[in-house]
């Protein structure tokens, strides 16, 4: 959990909250999608909650490098996904608005924390896993139809 999520949580308890996020398609020489592997079990693009004082921006490539170990850049805004709601096991409520790019690694060695990511794969454009959620699916789902500047 985030430091700007772990102060607004003390200040509204499981009240539902907005918060924002970033993530980030990446793409390998064959055109694959970088997933990761959840605690859950289950895949989705690397990205989180944007911390107070950063950019969008800058939120999706701290994001990526924590739970990927890829340094990357921003090639294009994806897309803005803003009506998609969340319950938290812990019973935390939410509307995430997530903002996606497509980014491109600059440097850096992939690498699983295994806290965060318990796994990280390339999958072939046709051959997605199970997506953690809904928000995810659609991204995913846009962007391998070929949509730019999604807004959902």
């Amino acid at each position: 959990m985030s430091d700007y999520v772990k102060y607004l949580r003390n200040m509204v308890g499981k009240s539902e909250v907005m918060l924002v996020a970033s993530c980030c398609i990446i793409q390998n020489e064959n055109k694959d999608i970088l997933l990761q592997q959840r605690p859950d079990g289950k895949w989705g693009l690397p990205g989180g909650i944007m911390e107070l004082s950063e950019s969008v921006q800058e939120a999706a490539m701290r994001e990526v490098f924590e739970e990927t170990g890829l340094i990357v850049k921003i090639d294009y805004l994806q897309g803005v996904y803003s009506k998609y709601f969340a319950e938290y096991k812990n019973g935390d409520k939410a509307q995430v608005i997530v903002v996606t790019f497509c980014a491109s690694v600059i440097s850096g060695e992939i690498r699983k924390d295994g806290k965060e990511t318990i796994d990280l794969k390339y999958f072939k454009q046709d051959k997605m896993p199970e997506i953690f959620c809904r928000q995810h699916k659609d991204i995913i789902d846009d962007f391998i139809a070929g949509k730019r500047s999604c807004i959902r």
